[in-house]
């Protein structure tokens, strides 16, 4: 596959979980870096999708969103308009766990038909683990010119390729949203 572009959503105040939640503490470390530390061995393209001065620390060059309060889909019209590269790797900024070698699998397997691919499992769609593409930007605009912010909605209207991965690797996608959940992580893990 050729270079492609990662780009961190970090969304805004999370409410559940009372801060930024890229900069939440996970064993010592914020989630972002986390997350930068798994992107590195593939690629030192990375660029942050976020308006706050809170991640001015990090040597990345940060984008606000172009149309703001447009959740995560908001995120990607920004980062797909911003990038270069016809293929994109979005990531959430909650996903402390992920590692090189998931995001080698979802690179190495895409298929330049679909326009975007993400990871599944038994219980759950993951779309913010996902290669998007360039030739979205018309799609994501118009969806949310009818404020159709569904992620779910954009995939299943567009050509995509899902990649299935077993339950057990489930444990290293999941998104971290509140409190009670960076507990059990912690607890898992101990």
């Amino acid at each position: 596959m050729e270079i492609l572009t990662v780009f961190i959503l970090c969304g805004g105040k999370s409410s559940r979980m009372q801060s930024e939640k890229g900069l939440v503490l996970f064993q010592d470390k914020p989630f972002i870096e986390h997350i930068i530390q798994a992107i590195l061995p593939i690629t030192d393209q990375i660029k942050l999708i976020t308006a706050t001065k809170e991640y001015d620390y990090l040597p990345y060059q940060k984008i606000p969103d172009i149309i703001s309060d447009k959740g995560p889909l908001g995120g990607i019209y920004t980062a797909l308009t911003c990038s270069e590269t016809e293929f994109n790797l979005i990531l959430s900024c909650d996903i402390p766990l992920i590692s090189t070698e998931l995001l080698s699998e979802l690179i190495s397997k895409h298929n330049n038909e679909a326009e975007v691919t993400v990871f599944a499992s038994e219980s759950k769609l993951h779309p913010l683990i996902g290669i998007y593409s360039k030739k979205l930007l018309p799609v994501i605009k118009s969806a949310i010119d009818n404020n159709d912010l569904k992620m779910m909605n954009l995939i299943a209207n567009i050509p995509h390729q899902v990649i299935n991965i077993d339950e057990s690797e489930n444990f290293h996608l999941t998104n971290i949203n509140s409190a009670d959940e960076l507990n059990d992580l912690n607890i898992n893990l101990s």
